[in-house]
C-alpha cells in the first residue's frame, strides 16, 4: 500500500500525535508499504526516509496554547495540495483532539474519496462533544456518571455556578473540557473553594465545560477493533488521577492486561464497549473508557475514536494480549478503511 499518515495537528494532544505518527510510520514500513506523513499543524511533508525524526519529546504538560496558536494552519493546506493523492491507497489518522478527531479532516477526505483509518464524520463528532455522546449512552442505556455543562465565560467569573454545582454533585467532582482529551485541562475538584479556578481552566480550552460526578474505583478500558472487543485493560496511575504525566511518560502507570477481573464484570464491560460504540456509529477501531465503583458498577466515560499509538497505549496493548503484533494492528486498520470505503 501506499499511505498518507496524518499526524502533529494543533491540538494540546499534539506532542502525543507526533509520537503515534512515528510508531505508526515504522510499523507500515516494517510490513513494506510506501509511506510519507504530514504534520498537519506545521504543514510539512515528512519522507518516509526522515519518519523516525518524527518522534516528539513527550513533556510532563503539553504544548501551551501560545505554542499552538503560533503555528500556520493555511500551510497544512499548501502543503496537502502539493502531492498527488490519486496513488494514495488509504489516510491512517494518527491525530488526537481538535480538527482532527472530531469530523472536520474526516470530512474533507470525504469530499477527496479518499480511504481513511476511524470513525466517519457523524461519529467523530458525536464522540469528541461528550455532552451529545452521554446523552445517546443515557437513551441507549449504558451507564454513566451524571454530569452538567457550563459555558465558558470570557474572563472566567463563574460565582453564580458554584453553589449550584456544589448543591448537585457535593465533593469530588471532575471538571474538565467538553469537547478534549488526553486529560488535558481536566481537575479533580475535591472542596469548594478550588472549583472556580478548576472551571477557569476548562473554559480556556473549550467554550463547553463539562462537571461530571467523581466515581471513585477502578480504570478499566475495552479497545474495538472491526466491531469486536479486544481484553479489557487496567491501568493502575501512579497519580490520583490518570492524568497526562500518567498517559505518556514512561514508568508512570502500571497496565495489566487482561485486567484481573472476574469473566462476568470483563464480559460486561466488553458488551457495553461494543454497544457505545454501536451506538455512536464508529468504524474501525476505538477506545472506551470506564470507572468501576466499589460494588463492581461500571461507567461509561467516553469513546476515543482515535486512541493513542504510543509505546504505552492501550489499544496496542490489548490487541497484543489478543495475539495481535502493533505491526499486524496497524496493517488491520488500513485494511479495514480500504475494506469499508469500497462498499
Amino acid at each position: 500500500m501506499k499511505v498518507l499518515v496524518l499526524l502533529g495537528g494543533l491540538s494540546p494532544e499534539r506532542d502525543v500525535s507526533l509520537d503515534s505518527g512515528s510508531a505508526v510510520c515504522e510499523a507500515l514500513k516494517n510490513s513494506g508499504n510506501d509511506v510519507i506523513a504530514i504534520d498537519t499543524g506545521a504543514g510539512v511533508l515528512i519522507p518516509e526516509a526522515q519518519s523516525k525524526s518524527i518522534k516528539a519529546a513527550v513533556r510532563h504538560e503539553p504544548p501551551a496554547v501560545a505554542a499552538l496558536t503560533a503555528l500556520d494552519k493555511k500551510s497544512t493546506l499548501r502543503t496537502i495540495g502539493g502531492i498527488d493523492l490519486s496513488d494514495i491507497d488509504v489516510v491512517f489518522i494518527a491525530l488526537h483532539g481538535g480538527s482532527g478527531e472530531n469530523g472536520t479532516i474526516q470530512a474533507l477526505l470525504d469530499l477527496a474519496g479518499i480511504p481513511y483509518t476511524g470513525s466517519g464524520v457523524l461519529a467523530s463528532a458525536l464522540a469528541m462533544d461528550k455532552d451529545v455522546s452521554k446523552k445517546i449512552f443515557e437513551r441507549e442505556k449504558i451507564p454513566t456518571p451524571d454530569w452538567t455543562i457550563v459555558e465558558s465565560i470570557d474572563g472566567g467569573d463563574y460565582v453564580n455556578f458554584l453553589k449550584p454545582i456544589a448543591d448537585q454533585f457535593g465533593f469530588p467532582v471532575i471538571v474538565k473540557p467538553a469537547d478534549g482529551g488526553s486529560t488535558v485541562g481536566l481537575t479533580l475538584v475535591k472542596s469548594a473553594d478550588k472549583l472556580s479556578s478548576a472551571l477557569q481552566l476548562a473554559g480556556e480550552l473549550s467554550r463547553k465545560i463539562m462537571v461530571e460526578k467523581y466515581i471513585a474505583g477502578r480504570e478499566l478500558t475495552v479497545g474495538i477493533l472491526r466491531g469486536k472487543p479486544l481484553p479489557v485493560a487496567e491501568i493502575i496511575a501512579s497519580h490520583e488521577l490518570y492524568d497526562y504525566e500518567c498517559k505518556y511518560l514512561p514508568g508512570m502507570s502500571q497496565y495489566v492486561v487482561p485486567a484481573e477481573i472476574d469473566s462476568a464484570l470483563a464480559g460486561r464491560l466488553q458488551e457495553l464497549g461494543v454497544k457505545a460504540f454501536q451506538a455512536l456509529e464508529c468504524a474501525g477501531y476505538a477506545r472506551i473508557d470506564f470507572r468501576v465503583d466499589a460494588t463492581g458498577e461500571p461507567y461509561c466515560l467516553e469513546v476515543n475514536t482515535l486512541p493513542g499509538m504510543t509505546s504505552t497505549s492501550l489499544v496496542p496493548k490489548a490487541a497484543k494480549a489478543d495475539g495481535i503484533s502493533f505491526d499486524k494492528l496497524i496493517e488491520i486498520i488500513c485494511n479495514d478503511a480500504i475494506a469499508r470505503f469500497r462498499k
